[in-house]
């Protein structure tokens, strides 16, 4: 049986299970700053970009056993490059 999406939020949705799974193997280590979404973006970015035919076998294996460490560095990695900025909003002091 062949499963087709219509569209990439689709399939984002049906990998979500193993994706939740992943972020709880994350907080069993003791990393709880990594996100589903950041395993997703991981993946997409580093294995999936240039990859033709992928199924959700392939994906689904991917999510749950892709290196942590990995994911770890990459999230890390784009964290460093994130625009950081002082809050200077309106706060009540004295």
């Amino acid at each position: 049986m062949d499963i087709e999406f219509n569209s990439i939020e689709d399939l984002y949705k049906r990998v979500e299970p193993a994706l939740n799974s992943k972020v709880k193997e994350f907080k069993r280590q003791g990393i709880s700053f990594i996100k589903k979404e950041d395993i997703w973006n991981y993946l997409i970015d580093s294995k999936w970009k240039n990859s033709k035919g992928l199924e959700l076998f392939n994906i689904v294996d991917d999510i749950l056993n892709t290196n942590n460490e990995d994911i770890s560095k990459y999230v890390t990695n784009k964290l460093k490059d994130m625009e950081r900025r002082v809050n200077l909003d309106n706060i009540n002091f004295r």
